[in-house]
Protein backbone atom coordinates (compact mmCIF):
# COMPACT_ATOMS: atom_id res chain seq x y z
CA UNK A 1 0.00 0.00 0.00
CA UNK A 2 1.52 3.22 -0.94
CA UNK A 3 2.36 5.79 1.61
CA UNK A 4 -0.31 8.47 1.93
CA UNK A 5 1.34 11.96 1.22
CA UNK A 6 1.90 14.72 4.20
CA UNK A 7 -0.72 18.02 3.85
CA UNK A 8 1.92 19.94 1.49
CA UNK A 9 1.49 17.40 -1.05
CA UNK A 10 -1.93 16.70 -0.50
CA UNK A 11 -3.27 19.95 -0.62
CA UNK A 12 -0.74 22.22 -2.29
CA UNK A 13 -3.82 23.30 -4.81
CA UNK A 14 -6.51 23.36 -2.37
CA UNK A 15 -7.91 26.25 0.31
CA UNK A 16 -10.95 25.30 2.72
CA UNK A 17 -13.68 27.52 4.53
CA UNK A 18 -13.05 26.05 8.00
CA UNK A 19 -11.13 23.39 9.62
CA UNK A 20 -13.06 20.90 11.78
CA UNK A 21 -10.87 19.61 14.96
CA UNK A 22 -11.33 16.09 16.35
CA UNK A 23 -10.52 16.71 20.26
CA UNK A 24 -9.02 13.26 22.07
CA UNK A 25 -5.61 12.50 20.33
CA UNK A 26 -5.97 15.06 18.05
CA UNK A 27 -5.70 18.51 20.49
CA UNK A 28 -5.53 16.41 23.93
CA UNK A 29 -3.67 13.42 25.00
CA UNK A 30 -6.27 11.84 27.16
CA UNK A 31 -5.63 8.04 26.41
CA UNK A 32 -3.84 6.77 29.59
CA UNK A 33 -7.18 8.40 31.61
CA UNK A 34 -9.04 6.77 28.88
CA UNK A 35 -7.62 3.47 28.95
CA UNK A 36 -7.79 3.51 33.10
CA UNK A 37 -11.42 4.23 33.11
CA UNK A 38 -12.51 1.58 30.84
CA UNK A 39 -10.39 -0.91 31.96
CA UNK A 40 -11.85 -0.42 35.44
CA UNK A 41 -15.49 -0.17 34.06
CA UNK A 42 -15.00 -3.55 31.88
CA UNK A 43 -13.88 -5.46 34.86
CA UNK A 44 -16.61 -4.02 36.91
CA UNK A 45 -18.83 -5.38 34.05
CA UNK A 46 -17.11 -8.87 34.27
CA UNK A 47 -16.11 -8.65 30.86
CA UNK A 48 -13.37 -10.77 29.85
CA UNK A 49 -9.65 -9.85 29.01
CA UNK A 50 -10.71 -6.87 31.47
CA UNK A 51 -7.14 -5.61 32.62
CA UNK A 52 -5.66 -5.74 29.14
CA UNK A 53 -9.38 -3.82 27.84
CA UNK A 54 -8.61 -1.50 24.89
CA UNK A 55 -11.58 1.14 23.67
CA UNK A 56 -11.51 1.90 20.24
CA UNK A 57 -10.98 5.32 20.24
CA UNK A 58 -12.94 7.67 18.02
CA UNK A 59 -16.31 6.05 18.59
CA UNK A 60 -19.18 7.26 20.56
CA UNK A 61 -19.35 5.27 24.75
CA UNK A 62 -23.02 3.97 23.97
CA UNK A 63 -22.08 2.86 20.46
CA UNK A 64 -19.51 0.62 21.96
CA UNK A 65 -21.44 -0.36 25.01
CA UNK A 66 -24.20 -1.47 22.95
CA UNK A 67 -21.83 -3.89 20.92
CA UNK A 68 -20.21 -5.51 23.91
CA UNK A 69 -23.02 -5.84 26.97
CA UNK A 70 -26.76 -6.80 26.21
CA UNK A 71 -29.59 -4.36 25.41
CA UNK A 72 -31.12 -4.36 28.96
CA UNK A 73 -27.04 -3.44 30.70
CA UNK A 74 -26.55 -0.47 28.07
CA UNK A 75 -27.88 2.53 30.07
CA UNK A 76 -26.89 1.84 33.34
CA UNK A 77 -23.00 0.97 31.60
CA UNK A 78 -23.38 3.87 30.08
CA UNK A 79 -24.08 5.79 32.95
CA UNK A 80 -21.52 4.25 35.11
CA UNK A 81 -18.45 4.91 32.09
CA UNK A 82 -19.63 8.56 31.82
CA UNK A 83 -18.96 8.44 36.17
CA UNK A 84 -15.61 6.78 35.59
CA UNK A 85 -14.51 9.15 33.17
CA UNK A 86 -15.80 12.51 34.28
CA UNK A 87 -13.76 12.21 37.87
CA UNK A 88 -10.24 10.76 36.37
CA UNK A 89 -8.56 13.33 34.31
CA UNK A 90 -5.15 12.69 35.21
CA UNK A 91 -2.93 13.40 32.89
CA UNK A 92 -4.71 14.97 30.14
CA UNK A 93 -2.74 17.43 28.31
CA UNK A 94 -2.57 19.42 25.29
CA UNK A 95 -0.95 17.69 22.21
CA UNK A 96 1.83 19.47 20.52
CA UNK A 97 1.12 22.13 18.12
CA UNK A 98 -2.08 22.55 19.50
CA UNK A 99 -1.95 26.32 20.38
CA UNK A 100 -0.25 27.41 17.59
CA UNK A 101 -2.97 25.44 15.08
CA UNK A 102 -6.17 26.66 16.48
CA UNK A 103 -4.77 30.79 17.29
CA UNK A 104 -3.62 30.62 13.53
CA UNK A 105 -7.44 30.03 12.62
CA UNK A 106 -10.50 32.98 13.38
CA UNK A 107 -13.24 31.97 15.44
CA UNK A 108 -15.79 31.63 12.15
CA UNK A 109 -13.04 29.03 11.10
CA UNK A 110 -13.05 26.63 13.10
CA UNK A 111 -15.02 23.92 15.22
CA UNK A 112 -13.87 20.51 17.56
CA UNK A 113 -16.46 18.01 16.92
CA UNK A 114 -15.93 15.03 19.26
CA UNK A 115 -17.46 11.46 20.17
CA UNK A 116 -17.22 12.93 24.14
CA UNK A 117 -20.81 14.10 26.05
CA UNK A 118 -20.49 17.52 26.46
CA UNK A 119 -19.78 17.47 30.32
CA UNK A 120 -17.25 15.10 29.65
CA UNK A 121 -15.50 17.31 26.76
CA UNK A 122 -15.58 20.21 29.33
CA UNK A 123 -13.94 18.49 31.79
CA UNK A 124 -11.29 17.15 29.84
CA UNK A 125 -10.75 20.32 27.86
CA UNK A 126 -10.46 22.39 31.56
CA UNK A 127 -7.48 20.09 32.48
CA UNK A 128 -5.63 19.90 29.76
CA UNK A 129 -5.90 24.25 29.36
CA UNK A 130 -7.32 23.73 25.53
CA UNK A 131 -9.93 26.78 25.85
CA UNK A 132 -13.42 26.15 24.75
CA UNK A 133 -14.24 27.11 21.10
CA UNK A 134 -17.12 29.21 19.70
CA UNK A 135 -18.51 25.85 18.26
CA UNK A 136 -17.95 22.46 19.74
CA UNK A 137 -20.26 19.71 18.60
CA UNK A 138 -20.12 16.28 21.34
CA UNK A 139 -22.02 13.44 21.04
CA UNK A 140 -25.06 15.53 23.11
CA UNK A 141 -25.92 16.81 19.91
CA UNK A 142 -26.09 14.03 17.03
CA UNK A 143 -28.61 11.25 16.73
CA UNK A 144 -25.95 9.40 15.47
CA UNK A 145 -22.41 9.57 16.29
CA UNK A 146 -18.79 8.81 14.54
CA UNK A 147 -18.39 6.90 12.42
CA UNK A 148 -22.22 8.58 10.92
CA UNK A 149 -21.24 11.52 9.23
CA UNK A 150 -23.98 13.57 11.51
CA UNK A 151 -21.29 15.14 14.28
CA UNK A 152 -19.10 16.83 11.10
CA UNK A 153 -22.39 18.28 8.91
CA UNK A 154 -23.61 19.56 12.19
CA UNK A 155 -20.15 21.17 13.10
CA UNK A 156 -20.04 22.61 9.29
CA UNK A 157 -23.77 23.79 9.87
CA UNK A 158 -23.17 25.72 12.82
CA UNK A 159 -20.03 27.26 10.87
CA UNK A 160 -21.74 28.10 7.96
CA UNK A 161 -19.91 27.01 5.36
CA UNK A 162 -20.30 23.77 2.76
CA UNK A 163 -19.14 20.29 4.16
CA UNK A 164 -17.28 20.01 1.04
CA UNK A 165 -15.12 22.95 1.89
CA UNK A 166 -14.19 21.78 5.36
CA UNK A 167 -11.30 19.82 5.90
CA UNK A 168 -11.03 18.03 8.98
CA UNK A 169 -8.35 16.56 11.07
CA UNK A 170 -8.64 13.39 12.99
CA UNK A 171 -6.34 10.48 14.28
CA UNK A 172 -9.28 7.47 14.49
CA UNK A 173 -10.50 5.54 11.72
CA UNK A 174 -14.25 5.98 13.05
CA UNK A 175 -13.53 9.79 12.50
CA UNK A 176 -12.35 9.54 9.32
CA UNK A 177 -15.28 7.48 8.22
CA UNK A 178 -17.51 10.03 9.79
CA UNK A 179 -15.62 12.81 8.01
CA UNK A 180 -15.38 11.42 4.36
CA UNK A 181 -19.47 10.43 4.82
CA UNK A 182 -19.51 14.16 5.26
CA UNK A 183 -18.21 14.81 2.34
CA UNK A 184 -15.10 16.83 3.80
CA UNK A 185 -11.20 16.35 3.22
CA UNK A 186 -9.26 14.83 5.75
CA UNK A 187 -6.07 15.03 7.48
CA UNK A 188 -5.29 12.11 9.48
CA UNK A 189 -2.59 12.69 12.38
CA UNK A 190 -0.88 9.85 14.05
CA UNK A 191 -0.62 8.63 17.69
CA UNK A 192 -3.38 7.15 18.39
CA UNK A 193 -3.02 4.82 15.29
CA UNK A 194 0.03 4.75 12.92
CA UNK A 195 0.43 5.85 9.28
CA UNK A 196 0.20 2.64 8.75
CA UNK A 197 -2.91 1.57 10.36
CA UNK A 198 -4.79 5.37 9.28
CA UNK A 199 -3.42 4.79 5.93
CA UNK A 200 -5.16 1.18 5.65
CA UNK A 201 -8.40 2.25 7.13
CA UNK A 202 -11.29 2.14 4.38
CA UNK A 203 -11.95 5.19 3.64
CA UNK A 204 -8.62 6.46 3.84
CA UNK A 205 -7.56 9.95 4.91
CA UNK A 206 -6.31 12.12 1.64
CA UNK A 207 -2.95 12.90 4.33
CA UNK A 208 -1.22 12.17 6.95
CA UNK A 209 1.11 14.03 9.35
CA UNK A 210 2.80 13.14 12.83
CA UNK A 211 0.64 15.07 14.86
CA UNK A 212 -0.69 19.01 14.84
CA UNK A 213 3.13 20.13 15.18
CA UNK A 214 4.06 18.98 11.68
CA UNK A 215 1.35 21.03 10.00
CA UNK A 216 0.95 25.11 9.58
CA UNK A 217 -2.70 26.60 8.55
CA UNK A 218 -2.40 29.28 6.93
CA UNK A 219 -5.25 31.96 6.37
CA UNK A 220 -5.48 34.28 3.38
CA UNK A 221 -8.32 35.91 1.57
CA UNK A 222 -9.02 32.50 -0.78
CA UNK A 223 -9.75 30.57 2.69
CA UNK A 224 -7.27 27.98 4.93
CA UNK A 225 -4.05 27.00 3.64
CA UNK A 226 -2.48 23.85 4.96
CA UNK A 227 1.08 23.13 4.48
CA UNK A 228 3.71 21.33 6.32
CA UNK A 229 5.63 22.89 9.11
Amino acid sequence: MPALPGPGRAFADRTFDAVLFDMDGTLIDSVPAVDRSWRRWAAEQGLPDADDFRIQHGTPARSLIARLLPADRVDAAYERIQELELVDNEGVTMLAGTSDALAALPAARQAIVTSCTRPLAEARMAASGLRPRSVVVTADDVEHGKPAPDPFLLGAERLGVDPARCLVVEDAPAGVASARAAGCAVLAVTGTHSAVELGAASPAPDAVAAGLGAVRFVVGPDGVRVTDA
